[in-house]
């Protein structure tokens, strides 16, 4: 019972000490431009937000600590008005929310040689969204390595990353070196080797052909927040109705021993 008591807490340690082994393995990282959008760095705020909320709501329960579950309230109920916001500004601002997620995902490919863990998000959005780039492949021209000015010396000048290129059916080894060249082809070409759509418009395409997996999950998430929220005011309640108590049963006490007292 008390390691479930205290499961969110050991679970949100366990996501900081995640992020910050992933930092500590590339300390040698030196792209300062990458830090807000650095898997590592989010996860460790993630870790020790979720850990300052349940250490709040835990001790604030078990210790009756008037104080402990009004900041619990507080941080939960701000939580879940931000998340609302970003849900609500996200579907009636669209237009922004995709340039925004574009200024992201342009970082991601400008630094994906520079970042191993944007590397592997990328590569895998793209393996799993089945796209190439943000708008189309030749986005991947924002990196320095694929490039495909004339200029650039870089071996990969004008490819794309092997996450790009559609599975050769009974291939066993990964060709790395599938993209080569690909920017210098027109989009049907492209297709031959690669999957040339940008992945704006297939992560759209996923959203409107799975939205009631989209709005169970939004609902799968929001059920238990609003749940937290009722408990630390039914708390809150049950500790003035306990003092409440105390102070009427002390009432009596001084009624009962009233008489005796005068006799």
């Amino acid at each position: 019972t008390i390691l479930l008591f205290f499961f969110p807490q050991v679970f949100s340690l366990l996501i900081v000490a995640i992020g910050v082994y992933a930092k500590v393995q590339k300390a040698t990282d030196t792209v300062r431009d990458t830090f807000l959008i650095d898997p590592a760095v989010i996860l460790i705020v993630v870790g020790v937000v979720m850990f300052f909320i349940t250490f709040c709501g835990c001790i604030g329960a078990l210790r009756e600590n008037i104080r402990l579950l009004k900041t619990f309230s507080f941080s939960l109920t701000l939580v879940f008005l931000t998340q609302l916001a970003i849900a609500v500004l996200g579907f009636f601002y669209s237009d922004q929310t995709r340039d925004a997620l574009g200024k992201f995902v342009k970082k991601a490919i400008v630094h994906y040689r520079d970042d191993l863990d944007l590397q592997n998000l990328m590569d895998y959005i793209q393996k799993e969204f089945k796209c190439c780039g943000w708008n189309n492949y030749t986005d991947w021209s924002w990196n320095l390595y694929f490039n495909c000015t004339w200029g650039n010396p870089s071996t990969e000048r004008c490819a794309v990353p092997y996450s790009c290129c559609t599975p050769v059916p009974g291939e066993l080894v990964i060709n790395t070196m599938c993209g080569f060249g690909v920017q210098t082809q027109n989009f049907v070409e492209a297709t031959k080797s690669i999957y040339p759509v940008g992945c704006a418009d297939r992560a759209v395409s996923w959203i409107e052909t799975h939205l009631l997996l989209v709005g169970a999950l939004a609902l799968g998430l929001a059920l238990p927040q609003v749940n937290s929220l009722a408990h630390p005011y039914a708390s809150l309640s049950d500790s003035w109705l306990n003092m409440d108590l105390r102070q009427l049963k002390c009432v009596q006490i001084n009624i009962l021993m009233g008489p005796a007292a005068r006799n």
